[in-house]
């Protein structure tokens, strides 16, 4: 029996059959849908539901989590089914995993597991294989005893981490060497942040507006970058990982989008949030999850075709919270309208705009949305540079809207709209006359 937690499956040519497990307490307003999540997240990381087993119950079992005759009824059925391992719909105790292991006599994976397990699969930069491995450790740590049989034996001497004295076991050996391993990739996730945080600064020293996309996993988040990317990127922008399965991207990329007429922006497309996302996940992506933080406004993208999109909007105004990016201005996205028999989109009202990505119904007219939302405190000025301030007139220039350009005796006098952040950053070359 193999709970090695690195195990990772390639859902494109392993397939394994699991069944599936929840437990209805009575406190999640929907539960039948958050056991359809599980299934699509148990499809995204390349298993077969072969089986749903659901119990209504007051309380959760503090051994078993399920009541001790519905682990029976699962032990047989999961037998029956041929599956070959268990997920249960809910963060499983080290104990109850254990108890539930020995007794199903199959692997026992949670919710937690089953999502870091999808995170290890769609890992391709070296920044999100840190963050990665990092959470997946933390969540190992605690539950060493129920992943190893026999730790209890004593440990040996050799290997690269050596007992600390006589008699330690292998289970502090193994515990000591997670430690150390989070240790190191703490310290690679730093040099990888200050990276990421040069590349922040610049873009704010810049002043061009940054806007974010978030929200629910498979929104159709990164479809809308790449349409926009289409209509109005450079030749240089490259396009994001676009496909219709769960946490499709990780990584935080980030566009510059330049319509030529001097109000570009930039654009980043985030990992999507989930229900009952693992808070170590939460934690470990920070770092990748912060350039929300520092944006000028947040495109809260949503799938209103899913009829529990309500229930979405809610798990991404909580993350954002939990960000501390609750107080940023937001843009409702509501993509995928064309499936709910919406016609003639895009659709815009007040803070928000209905349209369908996929078939380029409202991308123009986002576009020119986010343009003056985050342009919206620019104001017309004129300012006075001395010829020895050359460097500073071309920074302004760079990125204002200029209307005029002229050289008088005392300096270059430039006319111009821009934002308040760039108008502090030079107001003390602001003209006092025309």
């Amino acid at each position: 029996m193999n709970n090695n937690i690195f195990e990772n499956v390639d859902p494109e040519t392993i397939i394994k059959k699991a069944l599936l497990v929840g437990l209805d307490t009575g406190e999640e307003a929907d539960f039948d849908r958050s056991i359809d999540e599980l299934k699509s997240l148990a499809e995204a990381c390349g298993k077969k539901v072969v089986g749903i087993i659901c119990q209504k119950a007051s309380d959760v079992n503090k051994a078993w989590y399920i009541g001790t005759g519905k682990v029976a009824e699962v032990a047989e059925y999961a037998k029956d089914c041929e599956a070959e391992e268990v997920i249960f719909d809910n963060l499983l105790s080290p104990s109850q995993i254990r108890n539930l292991t020995k007794a199903i006599d199959l692997p026992v994976l949670d919710r937690n597991r089953l999502i870091l397990d999808i995170f290890a699969l769609r890992a391709r930069t070296r920044e999100s294989k840190i963050q990665v491995e990092t959470a997946r450790l933390k969540y190992m740590l605690p539950r060493l005893v129920g992943i190893h049989e026999g730790l209890s034996r004593q440990g040996g001497g050799s290997g690269a981490l050596s007992n600390k004295g006589a008699g330690e076991t292998k289970l502090e050996l193994d515990r000591r060497h997670i430690e150390h391993r989070i240790s190191e990739l703490k310290r690679e996730l730093e040099k990888v942040e200050d990276s990421r945080n040069t590349q922040r600064r610049l873009r704010d020293k810049s002043s061009v507006p940054k806007v974010s996309l978030v929200g629910y996993t498979n929104a159709g988040k990164s479809t809308i970058m790449n349409h926009i990317l289409e209509m109005y990127g450079s030749e240089d922008d490259k396009k994001v990982l676009e496909k219709d399965i769960l946490f499709a991207t990780l990584d935080t990329s980030v566009r510059l989008i330049d319509k030529n007429d001097k109000r570009p922006f930039f654009l980043s497309d985030t990992v999507g949030f989930i229900n009952k996302l693992p808070h170590d996940l939460v934690e470990s992506f920070k770092s990748t999850l912060m350039e929300v933080k520092y944006s000028d406004l947040i495109l809260c993208v949503v799938d209103y075709s899913d009829e529990n999109f309500k229930e979405q909007m809610k798990v991404t105004a909580d993350t954002l919270t939990e960000l501390g990016a609750g107080d940023i201005p937001i843009l409702y996205v509501y993509n995928k309208a064309d499936r709910c028999n919406m016609d003639n989109l895009p659709k815009i009202y007040n803070d928000s705009i209905y349209i369908s990505a996929s078939n380029d119904e409202g991308i123009k007219e986002l576009t020119e949305l986010i343009q003056k939302l985050t342009y919206k405190d620019h104001r017309e000025v004129t300012l006075l540079f001395p010829y020895s301030n050359g460097a500073e007139m071309s920074d302004f220039c760079n990125n204002a809207e200029v209307l005029s350009v002229d050289y008088l005796e005392e300096g270059v006098r430039v006319r111009g709209i821009s934002g308040s952040k760039l108008i502090k950053k030079y107001d003390i070359f602001i003209s006092k006359t025309n």
